[in-house]
């Protein structure tokens, strides 16, 4: 069994896992699977979407194994994150849309965290959709609400927002050691919101960097935990993705070795910017 996971406290009280397992690409039919795996090995934190048609699997996957032990697993102890797709923004889209998610998530009784997926849509839309989020919030079956995808200028329209009762709690980028996004992070930060980064693991574009293969061998450890271990230092909410059981418990087991200010130096790349998926809303302006 892997080390237990940190949790970061929230600026609502709430509390969750530092290292999630991503469900992106993870089809609706293998997920509860993944979810149960994921969960023996020590798993507290789930990342799905609308967008990723997997959520009604994932919240099967928890049920199913709380199931398996009542008197010793609590839902409480798990952290199940969705998001809205932008084609569900708009109020009246928004609320049809939680809705949904929640009656996907009906095994598990409640959802712990809603981001909307990225700012992709326009200003009205964005704000009638945080609208019906803090309803949800104020109605008890979601938790916590964030955003993901979303710029500096997106953060401020939404903060600077007259009808803004329930800040974001998160905001959930791409971010890695050569997209380091760190005007988006401090202004996060500043404001009291934590930073998830999604494809931590640079969808393994950068195992064979040279930094990278040098820590590997100082450290005694692969490369995707080096890059686990970076996001961890760097103060973020990590997401990597994986179906495959022994990676699971490879990525978890980070807890065991901490990389010297120097590496991390040499690793952090704060002025190139690779967007490693190919797609990078936070760019969009509209």
């Amino acid at each position: 069994m892997s080390p237990s996971v940190p949790l970061k406290t929230l600026n609502n009280g709430a509390t969750i896992p530092e290292l999630a397992l991503g469900l992106w690409e993870t089809t609706n039919a293998e997920c509860s699977r993944v979810v149960e795996d994921a969960l023996d090995v020590g798993y507290r934190h789930f990342d799905s979407a609308q967008h990723y048609g997997n959520e009604k699997g994932a919240s099967e996957g928890i049920a199913k194994w709380l199931s398996e032990d009542p008197a010793n697993r609590r839902r409480e102890d798990i952290f199940y994150t969705t998001k809205i797709t932008e084609a569900n923004h708009g109020y009246e889209k928004a609320k049809a849309s939680i809705k949904e998610s929640l009656k996907k998530a009906e095994s598990i009784k409640y959802i712990d965290l809603v981001l909307i997926h990225s700012p992709m849509s326009n200003r009205e839309k964005r704000l009638e959709t945080w609208k019906a989020l803090q309803e949800a919030v104020n109605e008890g079956t979601v938790k916590s609400i964030g955003v993901s995808n979303y710029a500096i200028p997106h953060l401020k329209e939404l903060l600077e927002w007259e009808g803004l009762t329930i800040k974001p709690v998160i905001n959930q980028v791409e971010i890695n050691p050569w997209l380091t996004r760190k005007e988006i992070v401090d202004f996060c930060h500043a404001h009291g919101m934590e930073v998830e980064a999604y494809c931590p693991l640079t969808r393994c574009k950068k195992f064979d960097d040279p930094i990278v293969v040098k820590l590997s061998k100082t450290y005694g450890k692969t490369p995707a935990q080096i890059l686990i271990k970076w996001s961890l230092q760097k103060g973020f909410i990590a997401l990597p993705k994986t179906t495959h059981k022994e990676r699971m418990l490879s990525n978890l087991d980070v807890y065991d070795f901490t990389i010297s200010p120097e590496d991390m130096k040499e690793l952090t790349h704060d002025n190139e910017y690779q967007v490693i998926c190919n797609w990078d809303p936070t760019v969009y302006r509209g």
